[in-house]
């Protein structure tokens, strides 16, 4: 029963990340290219993430900041930690840092698996500083779809559970990096 049950893991996750592909490259192509471009006009990517999501947001950064599968120079991207703030919780903190570090032409890329009801003023903040968002979120997110705009992008994994969600998040990292380094250096060997 046990194995039967960790296979089952195996399976959901797979099929979630067939159904999702065609579906998702579209966005995803947009939203390399919106990280391309703010990053050769001097901006910065901005990475955060709303609970377990954080750990996502710290991986994408660390992807851009350091390397995907090529050598190149580092880009500019920077993990924010909102827990890291003297305020009461996490996404308070995210939007002081949001307020303080963001400039015009510069983005923010926000992970949300599990909806928290904090997107939609982190993305407010955001907007504010004239900062477009790509967002990577679950199924249940209506409030942050309100509060998308033209300019942004939203990567939404259709699951209602939050595993399933963020696994297909990290692969959406690694489609982001691949997609970015193919931009600015070509296929790779």
């Amino acid at each position: 029963m046990l194995e039967q049950r960790i296979q089952q893991q195996f399976f959901e996750s797979a099929d979630l990340l067939y159904q999702v592909a065609e579906n998702l490259s579209r966005p995803v192509a947009t939203a390399a290219q919106m990280m391309v471009e703010s990053i050769t006009a001097g901006g910065r990517v901005f990475c955060a993430g709303l609970g377990t999501s954080a750990g996502d947001a710290g991986y994408l950064a660390a992807l851009l900041a350091g390397r995907f599968e090529q050598e190149r120079p580092g880009l500019a991207a920077i993990a924010l930690d909102g827990q890291a703030m003297a305020y009461g919780d996490t996404a308070s903190g995210l939007m002081r840092q949001i307020q303080t570090l963001g400039h015009p032409g510069d983005l923010l890329v926000l992970f949300e698996a599990l909806p928290s009801g904090a997107a939609p003023a982190l993305l407010q903040v955001a907007h504010a500083q004239e900062m477009s968002v790509i967002a990577l979120t679950g199924s249940q997110d209506e409030d942050l779809r309100a509060a998308l705009t033209e300019t942004d992008v939203q990567l939404r994994v259709p699951h209602s559970r939050s595993p399933r969600v963020a696994e297909a998040h990290r692969l959406l990292s690694h489609c982001l990096g691949d997609a970015v380094d193919l931009q600015l250096l070509g296929a790779g060997d």
